[in-house]
């Protein structure tokens, strides 16, 4: 509302300070007054004669060299330095991370190796039991293995690869160096289960012959002496005995 004897003033010098100063570009032209014919304008004098310099300096905060814009691209650049530092910082946590896994023993179970190959090759050292280690045997041949020493000799040596085994399943070190352990145990663990199926094989083999030895003996006795060579004596046992 405009009251009776006000007058809305402008003054076009003040508007252009205005606009340059803070959204329109520093434009030479609109700095007025200007110096009029020869120089001669006293207004010019008055106005610009302290400050020649002042038209030509862009003073604008946002000009192209303005302080806020030196500040809007300092505070870039720091960002895009904490976002280089902090991508610097992530990679290291990241190869912590990793190199924590492949070192610990307590993350072992979880290698995709072991659970897809190892866990499964060593399931019967890991889980093994006296019924299953006697499995297929007859009592006599259980009896005569355990008497022999053979049943402790495989306990013994299975009990030393499973003691070695857990150790480097529980032991920081590289995944590297566990996979080899692993391999090298898996071929002795391999060796031993063919040794123990083989000694099982041999002393059913030996029980076998033993018995068809004392039946032959047992029917010579009640039958009438005959001579006979150890070869032919040989002979009969092999054709006797259920290999």
């Amino acid at each position: 509302m405009t009251c009776i004897g006000q007058k809305k003033m402008s003054d076009k010098h003040i508007t252009y300070q205005q606009e340059r100063m803070v959204f329109k570009q520093w434009d030479a032209d609109k700095f007025t007054p200007k110096s009029g014919f020869l120089g001669l304008n006293p207004d010019y004098w008055i106005t610009w004669a302290l400050h020649p310099n002042y038209p030509k300096t862009d003073l604008r905060p946002l000009g192209p060299v303005g302080p806020q814009t030196q500040r809007l691209i300092f505070a870039a650049a720091m960002q895009n330095s904490d976002n280089i530092y902090k991508l610097h910082t992530d990679t290291l946590r990241n190869t912590a991370i990793s190199e924590a896994v492949n070192y610990s023993g307590a993350l072992s179970a979880a290698d995709p190796l072991w659970q897809i190959y190892y866990r499964k090759e060593f399931e019967g050292l890991l889980n093994s039991s006296d019924a299953e280690l006697l499995s297929g045997l007859s009592p006599a041949e259980q009896k005569y293995i355990v008497s022999t020493g053979l049943y402790d000799w495989y306990k013994e040596e299975s009990n030393s690869l499973l003691e070695r085994l857990q150790l480097a399943r529980n032991t920081n070190v590289d995944r590297g160096s566990r996979i080899i352990a692993y391999h090298r145990m898996l071929s002795e663990y391999r060796k031993l289960r063919a040794g123990w199926e083989m000694k099982k094989s041999k002393a059913k083999t030996y029980l076998n012959i033993k018995s068809t030895a004392e039946k032959i003996r047992n029917s010579h006795t009640r039958s009438p002496v005959t001579s006979k060579s150890d070869i032919q004596i040989a002979n009969d046992i092999l054709k006797k005995s259920k290999l």
